[in-house]
């Protein structure tokens, strides 16, 4: 089944539309998510996330809500589920933004789906441009979501959730490595 068949796939906001050049021309001010808080594993980091201010107030669709799958248009072409931890973030032009409609494919198991190597590929081999490569949304509706039935596809992003949690726990391990590391050959050299 192609992705455009079973969700619906837009491209966020183009920022440059709708950017307040001077503080009275500001109406609001939004968190806005970039390709600096997506990471290439498919998670998202809320740290830095910059802020937009909008001549106008902006239409609802433009803002991330659960069960969202936000998808780079550039490499890696990460795509990632959105939880309620990151609900209405702004989404700029550089990422579609998918909302699967259709009730046989669950949102986890098509964000695990675009970020098989496979699919990173299929569209590697598409992407256009001369400085930075980037995809259309109209290739992005063509992709082959493999078809499973939804007990195959909790279980694989149950799995799926377990990798990423425990790869995270590895690089807060190796984060505190790191710390202890520098503490322990910082007392060495004062001793």
């Amino acid at each position: 089944m192609l992705l455009g068949d079973i969700a619906n796939v837009n491209t966020g906001l183009v920022l440059s539309r709708k950017k307040a050049e001077v503080s009275f021309e500001k109406k609001a001010t939004y968190k806005l998510i970039t390709l600096r808080n997506i990471t290439e594993e498919g998670l998202i980091s809320t740290a830095n996330l910059e802020e937009f201010d909008s001549n106008d107030e902006l239409d609802s669709h433009y803002f991330t809500q659960k069960g969202d799958i936000l998808m780079r248009l550039s490499e890696p072409n990460t795509a990632v589920l959105i939880g309620e931890e990151h609900e209405n973030l702004l989404v700029p032009s550089y990422f579609v933004v998918i909302k699967v409609e259709n009730l046989n494919y669950l949102p986890a198991y098509v964000a695990w789906y675009l970020n098989t190597v496979e699919v990173k590929k299929s569209l590697e081999r598409s992407q256009s441009g001369t400085t930075i490569l980037s995809t259309n949304q109209r290739i992005i509706k063509a992709l082959e979501i493999k078809e499973m039935s939804l007990e195959q596809q909790q279980n694989i992003t149950a799995i799926w959730q377990l990798h990423q949690k425990e790869k995270s726990l590895y690089r807060k391990l190796i984060d505190e490595k790191e710390r202890w590391f520098k503490v322990i050959t910082k007392q060495i050299i004062n001793q």
